[in-house]
């Protein structure tokens, strides 16, 4: 009896080792295979790059080279200057006169000192219009000319004319530009200057100090003058 329990409890013993499943939570990992660099892709790679680089290198050298023209290559050479002057005065300028040409022509920026002469041409005269009606004031006359010499100091220069002409319309443009010319007289002085003759346009004061007064007065009105 004793006997038959041990061999039941053997069999028992058997059949749980035999029926024991296996648990995967307790096999060991299978060995991975460890997968070195690709080397021939790390070599593609390396080749494309240097094309790549390659390529832009060659870009940027194409675009600074067409960008110069074909002309010839500098050689830090001079250019030589020809024998001739590069500026000639035309023997004949030509062009047209205009009112008021030489304005600004006055002695100073002639850079002469030259007495002038008296034009030999008779002073021309105003002949006064009588009014109908004495109700309405007569109108100021303009003096004539004056040819004869003035006191140093009494001139006042406005302006210098290549032509006698000029500087009779010379001076009625300036009468219409400013009123400090009403009643004041003038002359026209002929002179010689580098540029040829001149005509000097010159308004007459009563003396040096009413002269000053003048030229100030057409100064204020943006006219230039210069006391003779």
């Amino acid at each position: 009896m004793v006997q038959g329990v041990q061999d039941s409890r053997e069999s028992r013993t058997l059949d749980f080792g035999a029926d024991e499943e296996s648990l995967p939570w307790l096999e060991s990992g299978e060995d991975e295979t460890q997968t070195g660099y690709d080397t021939t892709r790390l070599i593609g790679i390396g080749l494309l790059m240097v094309v790549a680089l390659g390529v832009i290198v060659g870009a940027i050298w194409w675009v600074s080279n067409s960008s110069v023209g074909g002309g010839p290559e500098p050689d830090g050479s001079l250019v030589e200057a020809p024998d001739e002057p590069y500026r000639t005065r035309p023997e004949d300028a030509g062009g047209k006169t205009f009112a008021g040409t030489g304005d600004t022509s006055f002695a100073v920026g002639e850079g002469q000192t030259r007495e002038g002469r008296l034009g030999s041409g008779p002073a021309p005269v105003v002949t006064p219009t009588p009014t109908e009606t004495a109700s309405e004031p007569e109108p100021a006359e303009t003096p004539a000319p004056n040819s004869g010499a003035l006191p140093r100091g009494t001139a006042v220069q406005v302006g210098a004319y290549s032509n006698r002409a000029d500087a009779e319309e010379g001076w009625r443009t300036l009468q219409r530009q400013t009123d400090a010319l009403s009643g004041v007289g003038y002359r026209i002085v002929e002179g010689r200057a580098d540029i040829g003759t001149v005509f000097r346009l010159q308004a007459a004061g009563e003396d040096n100090a009413g002269a000053r007064r003048l030229c100030n007065a057409l100064q204020s009105d943006g006219l230039p003058c210069q006391v003779k």
